[in-house]
């Protein structure tokens, strides 16, 4: 027979075999020769006493043969010759499942990503960390995989109700991922492995009849009547299409300017903006398991904080344990900072976003730009974080508790972003309202978190590509846009989505849809 239970084990018993059928047997009451295997259904990790617990729901089989939990394949169908052909823009998470849905049901998919293929890709990352020059078409947020391939790997997502996170996950498995990730509650894949899974999901598109084209930068829709019979692609070549989805990601600005000047409409979206603070991962691990050292059955320690400043919310976004600042800028003469961590978390540092919620009305200043207010203000503030930098993609930082009171630096501590640091004041990049949110907030962080409120952790600038800062609208019932009957607009460029988990169902909603 099979039983279901739950376990609150040790993590030195978390990690050992035997330890857990030893435990199983005995919550069975059972002999341990019984138990012919079990499988982790639910594992997450409970670190608020000063003893940490993992929280375990088990499948155990006793006394039947055990079957291992089977990983689910996408049904893929050969669609090379197929009838219906849609142009998805976009080779991202959104972009990439909503073409093996495509392919589930028959239809064939043409993939445009305006960057390279994830080898090609590693290339310019390397020239933007090592040398600080930007490829506008190859970046941290351009290329394939899109941001997701080299911004964590985190696969926590809340939006449940936009479809089936399991299947997602299953589908990541079956393309390379650990099988762990269906089981934790926070479950990670990290940068380092990301790239293989990608690859993976590229060569079943194209093995299956798909199309999957790199360095193809779309800047043009063909509409006639309410309809796009084709697309336009930077270097003249014109692709028809029954349908488009458009799965661009919060950084192409680019496809927002087109579909303004061609009067289709666009809204302003509420978004985020601030820093990237990064603390000693040792500091946070004492803090969090409430010891010294932190054994090395944990992982490294995470965090998750949020305050309200004057009614505005300060919050963590993407906190990367062990793991290290990067350069996310699409463009020159800008400055933008994401985080991620490889597999193992194993960086001796410990960042994270710290960012001020920005609506409507703080982006007065640029509102002649109409809806696309929120993304030259998010501009702005890249552009002066750039030039308090000093060129070569260095960022302005400052010691966080110099930062809360005005103080330039005068050193800087040890930091992972590889293109380096400059001390200088922040004051004069951040907009002075999330400025002083900031401040606030980190003071209070401090009362949270023991030994946070230090000036061991260096607070750089900026964090400003949080989410998209324009919302494309969709018909709720068909995800169609009003304006144009086959065109849809989908994910996080669009601002439906946030996260890989999220954009990769959003895809397939919309091709579902199709």
């Amino acid at each position: 027979m099979q039983q279901k239970l739950t376990l609150k084990v040790l993590p030195s018993e978390a990690a050992s075999t035997e330890a857990l059928r030893s435990k199983i047997a005995q919550a069975c009451a059972i002999e341990p020769a019984s138990l012919t295997g079990f499988t982790i259904d639910r594992k997450s990790l409970d670190a608020r006493s000063r003893q940490a617990w993992y929280q375990l729901t088990i499948t155990a089989f006793i006394d039947e043969p055990f079957v291992p939990r089977a990983v689910i394949a996408p049904a893929l169908r050969d669609v090379s010759k197929a009838t219906r052909q849609v142009v998805v823009v976009g080779a991202g998470p959104a972009g990439l499942f909503a073409a093996l849905r495509l392919i589930e049901q028959g239809i064939r998919p043409i993939v445009l990503e305006r960057g390279k293929d994830v080898r090609a890709r590693r290339r310019d990352l390397a020239a933007m960390n090592k040398e600080g020059i930007v490829n506008p078409e190859s970046n941290y947020c351009f290329g394939e995989g899109g941001a997701g391939t080299y911004s964590d790997g985190k696969l926590y997502t809340r939006s449940t109700k936009r479809g089936d996170v399991q299947r997602i996950l299953n589908y990541l498995v079956h393309f390379g991922a650990d099988e762990k990730i269906l089981h934790e509650a926070h479950p990670h894949i990290g940068t380092n492995k990301l790239p293989q899974i990608i690859t993976a999901i590229r060569d079943a598109i194209n093995a299956h009849g798909g199309e999957v084209r790199f360095e193809k930068k779309l800047v043009d829709l063909v509409i006639d009547k309410g309809v796009v019979t084709r697309v336009r692609t930077a270097d003249g070549e014109e692709i028809p299409a029954h349908a488009v989805i458009l799965a661009t990601g919060h950084s192409a600005r680019d496809i927002f300017e087109m579909l303004h000047g061609k009067g289709l409409q666009i809204m302003f979206k509420p978004f985020a903006l601030g820093v990237r603070v990064e603390h000693p991962q040792a500091l946070i691990d004492a803090a969090q398991y409430h010891c010294e050292w932190r054994s090395e059955h944990l992982p490294p320690a995470a965090y998750s904080l949020v305050q309200q400043v004057d009614g505005k919310g300060v919050f963590s976004f993407c906190m990367c344990p062990g793991g290290i600042i990067a350069p996310a800028a699409t463009a020159a003469g800008e400055i933008v900072v994401n985080g991620w961590s490889p597999s193992k978390r194993n960086n001796p540092y410990a960042n994270s976003g710290i960012v001020v919620n920005i609506e409507e009305e703080d982006v007065q200043p640029f509102r002649a730009r109409g809806p696309l207010a929120g993304l030259h203000y998010q501009h702005d503030v890249e552009r002066k974080a750039f030039d308090a930098g000093g060129g070569k993609l260095v960022a302005p930082a400052q010691r966080l508790v110099d930062f809360t009171k005005n103080i330039v630096s005068g050193s800087l501590p040890d930091c992972s972003y590889l293109p380096r640091v400059h001390s200088t004041s922040l004051k004069t990049v951040l907009p002075p309202a999330v400025h002083a949110s900031l401040q606030a907030a980190f003071r209070e962080f401090g009362k949270k978190i023991r030994g946070y409120f230090t000036n061991e952790a260096v607070v750089v600038a900026t964090e400003s590509r949080t989410s998209s800062p324009v919302r494309i609208p969709r018909d709720p019932e068909t995800l169609q846009h009003p304006q144009v009957r086959n065109l849809y607009p989908c994910a996080e460029g669009a601002g439906y989505a946030g996260g890989i988990v999220s954009a990769a169902m959003d895809g397939e909603r919309v091709a579902g849809m199709i």
